[in-house]
């Protein structure tokens, strides 16, 4: 009997220290897992032992203008101070297929303090229904052709 009165005591210590009525907050760029594309982000393999980013990414409907699409992108591990270009390709890694809408719709990540730095942009095309797509980052403006972090996206859940 006085284990299970401590073990209350402990659960209601811990649900307690939890802020069980704090509200949750939700990100303004989240976006249903069902009904986006979704990828992970790495290094290539060539740069191993150079740099070993990571990183998140997405592209879905824009909540707006369903005619539109949005996408993000998030790293971490990466140099302070970074400024590193992003897309989202059409193809996969290491076939690629083009910049999916206008390039200059996707503001560079700017690397924080910690090695963290997201993005996201706002494509004047519709999300794509099939196909195969990817997200790059590229070490500089400078250096486009080193990719630092790439991953390919998986179709929504239909």
């Amino acid at each position: 009997m006085k284990a299970r009165t401590i073990v209350s005591m402990l659960s209601f210590a811990t649900l307690a220290s939890c802020g069980g009525n704090k509200p949750v907050e939700i990100s303004p760029n989240s976006q249903s897992l069902a009904t986006r594309w979704n990828g992970t982000l790495s290094t290539p393999p060539e740069l191993a032992g150079v740099t070993d980013e990571r990183g998140t990414a997405w592209m879905a409907a824009d909540q707006k203008d369903p005619g539109q699409t949005q996408a993000y992108v998030e790293i971490t591990n990466a140099v302070p101070g970074g400024r590193h270009p992003w897309h989202v390709h059409k193809g996969q890694c290491g076939s690629d297929q083009g910049v999916l809408g206008p390039a200059d719709a996707y503001k560079p990540l700017e690397v924080a303090d910690n090695g963290h730095a997201s993005s996201s942009a706002v494509l004047p095309v519709p999300l794509p229904k099939s196909g195969n797509y990817f997200v790059q980052v590229h070490a500089s403006s400078h250096n486009m052709g080193t990719i630092v972090s790439c991953g390919n996206l998986a179709p929504p859940a239909r």
